[in-house]
């Protein structure tokens, strides 16, 4: 979990963020998104660069200056408004900073998609992809490898989604190769997909189950959880039939296993005693 001094920072931010995404159409937005993403790209090259901008030990009207006579000429006011806001903000380590401008680049994705009526598609085809890479070790071990240049496994995951997935999907799952926020890249692409639904303040309900639930199914346990949280939830369903029966269901840090593969576990732990 972020900090509260992140997270309010952060809402400073989101604030304006949303502001804008109701003002601009899709296409800006992601024109700013790809600014913000070449901003990010420089503070992970430049550490001086990013322990100035984030050093509290400094006049905040130095910082933000001095972000402004490095990006001048370079991005949009838009852009250079809402990195002056995170440049403003209260960060405890320089990383916090390269972090919510990652973060700021990602949410304008989605708001993109959220204003072309394909944020649900861009949710669930990270979660396929990220499926997808998990279920086969060549691929996660191809994409994964930092030693091969990430242009080569930028083309790789160009060959495998485009044409196929939203142009949002691609370029989010290119994110995910260089670690989005330090993570590994199926934990980039979990939290991207959690991104996704809390843009349209869903939470993600992990379920694993032996068979396929139906629809009809899908909707009746997403409403009982929806009951229970108080808010939408979003089921990604992965079927693993080792799990012989029944159904596990992870949201957050609540894990709920109903599995005949647990239930056969902890008879086994209890013969053992």
């Amino acid at each position: 979990m972020e900090p509260a001094a992140v997270r309010e920072a952060y809402a400073r931010v989101k604030e304006r963020l949303d502001q804008l995404a109701a003002a601009v159409d899709s296409e800006r937005l992601r024109e700013i998104a790809d600014e913000v993403l070449m901003v990010a790209r420089l503070l992970a090259r430049e550490p001086r660069l990013r322990r100035a901008l984030a050093d509290i030990g400094r006049p905040t009207l130095a910082r933000t200056d001095l972000l402004r006579n490095l990006l001048a000429g370079k991005v949009g006011n838009e852009t250079l408004a809402l990195l002056t806001d995170l440049v403003s903000g209260r960060w405890a380590v320089p990383s916090e900073l390269l972090n919510a401008t990652e973060r700021l680049g990602v949410d304008l994705l989605l708001a993109a998609s959220e204003r072309d009526g394909e944020l649900a598609d861009v949710e669930d085809e990270l979660f396929r992809f990220g499926q997808i890479v998990e279920g086969n070790e060549q691929l996660a071990l191809a994409l994964g490898d930092p030693i091969v240049p990430v242009e080569r496994r930028t083309e790789l995951v160009r060959s495998l989604l485009e044409g196929k997935a939203k142009p949002t999907t691609v370029r989010l799952a290119e994110l995910a190769l260089t670690g989005f926020g330090g993570r590994s890249l199926l934990s980039s692409l979990t939290r991207l997909v959690e991104l996704a639904a809390a843009r349209r303040d869903a939470s993600v309900a992990y379920v694993v189950t032996a068979v396929a639930p139906t629809e009809a199914e899908e909707r009746t346990l997403a409403d009982k959880l929806s009951q229970m949280y108080g808010r939408q939830v979003s089921l990604k369903v992965e079927v693993k039939p080792e799990v012989i029966g029944g159904m596990r269901v992870r949201i957050g840090s609540d894990l709920y296993d109903g599995t005949v593969q647990r239930r056969l576990a902890d008879a086994r732990a209890g013969l053992a005693r």
